[in-house]
């Protein structure tokens, strides 16, 4: 199975955006698959439902944390390689998709804090699963270009 097949099926199991694509990286982060849900899931629906930075995106941008950001709070050269990094995934998904932002990707719906029930017209409007398999991709693609 594909991480992006992964996101999808984690995304259709219930999980969150962000936890979906996080949490289908856990093999090659290494790291245990409930601590990652958990360190992440307020980042679903755009943070927290507020529909900001759409959560697939921040999934994303986790797995490129683990895998190669920093802990060295004067590594400056390592911090601009990150976030030079950070960008172009972003750019790469908003060419694909329009936006990084969630309500946009999603035609402005309203910010709720309580989650949408998982039915088929839930699925039916959202582009969710769209978005985790694109970022995972886009993950894939990144590794393979920047072998770890």
């Amino acid at each position: 199975m594909t991480h992006s097949e992964k996101a999808a099926e984690l995304f259709l199991q219930g999980y969150n955006c962000a936890q979906a694509v996080a949490v289908a990286f856990c093999d090659v982060t290494g790291l245990d698959e409930k601590f990652t849900a958990k360190t992440i899931s307020a980042f679903g629906g755009g943070m927290g439902r507020l529909r900001e930075v759409c959560g697939a995106v921040s999934g994303m941008f986790m797995v490129l944390s683990y895998l190669y950001g920093y802990d060295d709070p004067n590594a400056s050269a390592e911090k601009k390689q990150l976030y030079t990094r950070v960008q172009e995934l972003a750019g790469k998904f908003r060419e694909i998709n329009g936006s990084i932002i969630c309500r946009e990707i999603l035609k402005n719906p309203p910010s709720d804090p309580k989650p949408s029930p998982r039915t088929a017209e839930y699925y039916a409007k959202r582009p969710c699963v769209r978005m985790v398999m694109t970022a995972a991709d886009l993950m894939d693609e990144f590794i393979a270009e920047n072998p770890i």
